[in-house]
């Protein structure tokens, strides 16, 4: 049987908050915040390493309000403005994304849930599994025997039976069940007191919200009297917890090509962002690809050392140097709680080493053991 082809949609504004929150506040020596983007970073390169797509579309929000807005005025009024620490990193993601060779796409007027579930029905129609990376719940709404989500940050994935573990509903009654218990981030309005359980057992028993409210009035107790209260107010939560699939776009799924990175300009814009091992990783790639117009850097040799050999040869030269710089890579700014995963040490400007001790993807995978 032939494989279907893989298209990978990420949901970038979803990682992007949940890294500025989950990471430490990471900045470079001249002050710049990067800690969201080195997690959202990372989250990318994960994903190129495991799967390897032909098809990638990394998807941000755009500024602005959306159609869900116009249809009810306090839709996320509860949320505080994005955070300037946060906001100063947008930019620069979206040009580090780029340089990767990645697709990407910021549409008007809707959100990043909305292209994605746009590209998704767009891809099953085209014959394409889809992967679609997100932390959202709201995304459990897409998943079908085509489109399965998997989200980075636990390694967790859901596809249809993975959905009705999870919620207790198949994906096609996720809709009606965060219309029912409402959505506090969004500040979409559900039915007072009816949480998750009630929802469920709900749908289980009526099959839909349709159904639901066609016999609200059998429902008894506090939970009915509140149902019956937000019979008027229902259809518009669940409209506001539908994810569009009809959203006019640039190009189909099949236009959205992973792309060779542009790299003098990824190499400038990593070691810009201070991503110290990444950059060792580009610069043991080789000297032919260093960023153009640096003539106090195009002439460099930069190794990564994976053996007792070359280890021995470095330890030589910098017991015979007057001096040289050391550099730590490690798993945390704490410093009670780092390890190290590896060492950099330089003798001349543009000669330098860097030695791998715990990586999980070493460059051909080796390296020395770190004891």
């Amino acid at each position: 049987m032939t494989k279907r082809p893989r298209l990978i949609l990420v949901d970038g504004s979803s990682y992007l908050y949940r890294a500025f929150h989950a990471l430490p506040s990471l900045s470079t020596s001249s002050g710049q915040h990067t800690g969201a983007i080195y997690g959202v970073a990372n989250m990318l390169r994960r994903l190129l390493k495991d799967y390897q797509p032909e098809w990638m579309v990394v998807v941000f929000d755009a500024k602005g309000k959306t159609f869900r807005d116009d249809l009810y005025a306090d839709y996320k009024a509860n949320r505080p403005p994005m955070p300037d620490e946060l906001r100063s990193q947008v930019e620069l993601l979206y040009e580090l994304v780029q340089a990767m060779g990645l697709p990407m796409l910021v549409v008007d007027g809707v959100e990043a849930d909305d292209v994605i579930g746009t590209l998704a029905a767009q891809a099953t129609a085209a014959g394409m599994d889809t992967l679609i990376s997100t932390g959202d719940k709201d995304m459990a709404q897409l998943v079908n025997g085509h489109v399965t989500l998997v989200n980075t940050m636990d390694n967790t994935t859901l596809d249809v039976p993975g959905v009705e573990e999870k919620f207790g509903i198949p994906p096609k009654c996720i809709i009606d069940y965060l219309a029912l218990v409402g959505d506090t981030s969004d500040n979409i309005p559900g039915v007072p007191k009816v949480g998750p359980k009630t929802a469920v057992k709900w749908l289980k028993q009526y099959g839909s919200l349709d159904e639901i409210i066609a016999h609200a009035d059998e429902i008894k107790g506090k939970v009915g009297e509140n149902l019956r209260a937000s019979l008027d107010q229902l259809p518009l939560s669940r409209q506001l917890a539908t994810i569009k699939c009809d959203v006019p776009l640039p190009g189909g799924p099949e236009s959205f090509t992973v792309q060779t990175p542009e790299k003098g300009r990824l190499t400038k814009l990593v070691g810009d962002l201070e991503f110290r091992t990444w950059l060792s990783e580009l610069l043991s790639d080789g000297e032919d690809d260093a960023p153009q117009g640096d003539a106090e850097h195009a002439d460099t040799d930069y190794q990564i050392v994976q053996d007792r050999e070359s280890f021995t040869a470095w330890l030589e030269r910098l017991q015979a140097a007057e001096l040289f710089a050391f550099d730590t890579e490690t798993t945390s700014l704490n410093y009670m709680q780092a390890r190290i995963v590896g060492v950099s040490f330089a003798v001349e400007p543009g000669e330098a080493a860097y030695v791998p001790v715990a990586h999980d993807d070493p460059v051909g995978g080796k390296q020395l053991d770190r004891d």
